[in-house]
């Protein structure tokens, strides 16, 4: 399941490039016009700065923006930087774990599968495909 924390940073990210200038964007814009906190807005877009996804400014004129045009961007990027490995399950989302199972384990392949389609499916989802046309 993506967490809240996954699907408002794609809702940021949208804003941002629904709303860019060249300028910063303030968060409490933001979060006015996407109805999130900005308490809990503030979290979300310090990981997506230390990520490399945005940058931000503080002070007058300060708030932030994309570091890359929309086109530029997956989905599964910025999911998985927000909501870290979108593997199904535990064996295939550490490699270091050992699972006593994993040359014989019949479900394998199928998970492996299932997680190739949720991977092509949001790295080939671009932000740019997101936006109101």
């Amino acid at each position: 399941m993506i967490s809240t924390r996954g699907r408002y940073a794609i809702r940021v990210m949208i804003d941002l490039a629904e709303h860019e200038t060249g300028s910063y964007i303030p968060l409490k814009d933001i979060a006015e016009r996407q109805e999130i906190s900005k308490k809990y807005l503030e979290i979300i877009v310090k990981d997506m700065v230390a990520g490399g996804l945005l940058t931000g400014a503080s002070g007058k004129g300060g708030g932030y923006k994309l570091n890359r045009k929309p086109e530029e961007y997956s989905v599964g990027e910025i999911l998985e930087l927000m909501e870290g490995s979108m593997s199904s399950v535990a064996c295939l989302s550490d490699k270091n774990i050992e699972c006593p199972r994993r040359l014989s384990c019949q479900t394998l392949p199928m998970w492996e599968e299932y997680d190739k389609m949720v991977h092509d499916f949001f790295y080939g989802k671009k932000l740019s495909d997101l936006l109101e046309k």
